[in-house]
């Protein structure tokens, strides 16, 4: 529901109100919630009732969280203003994809309100990931096995169908067994991402 073709992709309160179905949907259906995120911020157009957006998409990723499914947001190229200051920033794992311009308000506003010169490559991808904002940059080709690993991560033993093995008494794991597991399993989510997993498009770029 965020075409950065569209007003590029700003919250009002159609956007609101679909993420807080989103939400409840993946909480009805014990389904993680992944949301690719692109969008220039709250639409002032609609002045204050975007401005409550913030809160009401806020409040729908804690009933997510008190659920305790797993919320994870992708930001892409730009996510900015309000959307970045609620739902896009919350998530348990952050994602970014390279260089997205990322940050809430832009970098021309700053300098012209505080006279400073900001540094190179400030608000983009990289800046935020080195200062704690993001947690992991991840090239678009790569999202798919990577999120499908997040996704394995922390589902429950069993919560799939899988069974769960029984420990062999006496059986001490190494560090060679625990890397061609780790392998096995990269390998399989790269054939087959869980496809259990609530999720809504974000930019529209190849």
């Amino acid at each position: 529901f965020m075409d950065s073709s569209f007003i590029m992709a700003s919250m009002g309160s159609a956007l609101g109100e679909k993420f807080r179905l989103l939400a409840v949907d993946a909480v009805n259906e014990r389904l993680p919630l992944v949301i690719f995120v692109t969008s220039g911020g709250a639409r002032m157009q609609e002045g204050i009732l975007a401005l409550m957006q913030m809160a009401k998409t806020s409040d729908a990723v804690r009933q997510v969280n008190e659920a305790g499914l797993p919320y994870f947001t992708v930001l892409t190229d730009p996510t900015t203003g309000g959307v970045f200051a609620s739902f896009a920033s919350l998530g348990d794992i952050v994602l970014a994809e390279p260089n997205a311009y990322i940050g809430f308000a832009g970098s021309r506003l700053i300098e012209g309100a505080l006279k400073v010169k900001l540094p190179e490559g400030f608000q983009r991808a990289e800046y935020q990931f080195e200062n704690g904002f993001v947690d992991r940059i991840v090239h678009r080709n790569e999202l798919r096995p990577f999120i499908g690993k997040l996704l394995r991560y922390l589902a429950p033993a069993g919560a799939r169908g899988e069974e769960v093995p029984e420990p062999v008494k006496g059986e001490v794991a190494t560090e060679e067994t625990a890397v061609e597991a780790d392998t096995a399993e990269e390998a399989a989510i790269e054939e087959e991402v869980p496809a259990d997993a609530a999720a809504v498009g974000g930019a529209k770029r190849e």
